[in-house]
């Protein structure tokens, strides 16, 4: 007689973060707000940035604050401490808000 027992565990924490998520900020002041939120894994901590995909520039995180479903990022927009909350919903999908004002919705992007 075989036995297998196999578990299936979805990634949470930092390792279900790692990698790179198109992210929509709907009804900033000016419109919505399309961004490619990357975060890597470095020396044990989570790090990364954000960009504009039309604008091709690049903004460091400040900070970033990891739990076991969420993640929030802080950085500086045009002279703005700025952060992005993000929130587990399924394998490759997000949902949260910026600065608690404005609802974001983010998916993963597969390479």
């Amino acid at each position: 007689m075989l036995s297998i027992s196999v578990n299936a565990q979805t990634k949470t924490g930092a390792d279900y973060f790692v990698g790179k998520w198109n992210v929509v900020v709907v009804g900033t002041p000016n419109g919505d707000a399309k961004m490619l939120v990357t975060l890597e894994q470095v020396d044990g901590k989570l790090t990364g940035n954000l960009s504009n995909p039309d604008q091709g520039e690049s903004v460091k995180f400040s900070n970033v604050e990891v739990k076991e479903n969420s993640v929030t990022v802080y950085f500086t927009s045009s002279g703005y401490d700025v952060y992005l909350m993000l929130e587990k919903k399924d394998d490759n999908k997000v949902a949260g808000t910026m600065m608690d004002m404005f609802d974001a919705t983010g998916e993963r992007v597969v390479e």
